[in-house]
């Protein structure tokens, strides 16, 4: 791949810690297990010869940019499943009472300066599952492709849902065609007048694209990977172009 058209990327969130309880009758334990759900869209970008850097959730409290400087190292930044408390509250703020920039800020002038966002859909991203992921009303959401609703925005959908492509033409969705898997839920949001919606679910934005400033910003509202992402739809042929198409247009390449 040609230098100009290799993204550096980088991708926070996706990872969780799952802490269960047994109870065997008189007895009970607790185990713990750490997961990533990161693979399948990290996969299809370093397919496209792009350069991928992963924060998962509890490294990105610390360590995702916080100036204008680090950001800028990065062409694109995904955020996938991570509240706007992670960013928001550094442990030198909410341990030590110490201030620190609002990183949130700083990625929202980091796409009106020609910087490149996705956001993609889950529990916690938009506001996500009783409201908990919290971007309504925050700079983030004042550069997305979208408005964010107050309180919980899930849309579930068990018996399956099949988007619907309105700009099959569009670069962004070059090598996917109009026959996309079923996808099992999705956050509901409301498309800016500014905004072009390429992929509905039910009447709702699932692909939204806007320009900001000098940059430009893209939502997937569903799943990059389970649960509202099921198998048959991370290895649809479309799966990787559709990912690989947003990188390259949110960035200005395309």
């Amino acid at each position: 791949m040609a230098d100009q058209a290799r993204l550096r990327i980088l991708i926070a969130g996706e990872s969780w810690v799952t802490h269960s309880i047994h109870v065997k009758g008189f007895d009970a334990f607790t185990t713990s297990s750490y997961e990533e759900g990161v693979g399948p869209l990290r996969e299809s970008l370093e397919a496209a010869g792009h350069i991928v850097t992963f924060q998962p959730n509890h490294v990105a409290t610390t360590q995702f940019p916080h100036t204008k400087e680090s950001l800028n190292q990065f062409d694109v930044v995904i955020l996938s499943d991570i509240g706007a408390n992670t960013l928001l509250l550094h442990p030198e703020v909410f341990a030590k009472s110490i201030q620190f920039p609002n990183r949130l800020e700083v990625l929202a002038e980091y796409v009106r300066n020609g910087g490149g966002l996705i956001m993609v859909g889950g529990y916690l991203s938009f506001q996500g599952i009783n409201g908990k992921a919290a971007y309504h009303g925050t700079p983030v959401e004042a550069v997305l492709p979208v408005e964010i609703k107050e309180g919980d925005d899930r849309i579930e959908t068990p018996q399956g849902v099949v988007p619907h492509v309105l700009r099959e033409e569009h670069p962004a969705l070059k090598g996917t065609g109009t026959d996309w898997p079923t996808l099992l839920g999705y956050n509901r949001v409301v498309a800016r007048p500014e905004a072009e919606v390429l992929v509905e679910c039910k009447g709702d934005p699932l692909i939204a694209l806007r320009h900001v400033g000098e940059g430009r910003s893209a939502a997937f509202t569903s799943d990059c990977g389970p649960h509202w992402a099921p198998p048959a739809f991370l290895i649809w042929p479309g799966y990787r172009p559709m990912w690989q198409g947003l990188a390259m247009w949110v960035a200005g390449r395309l």
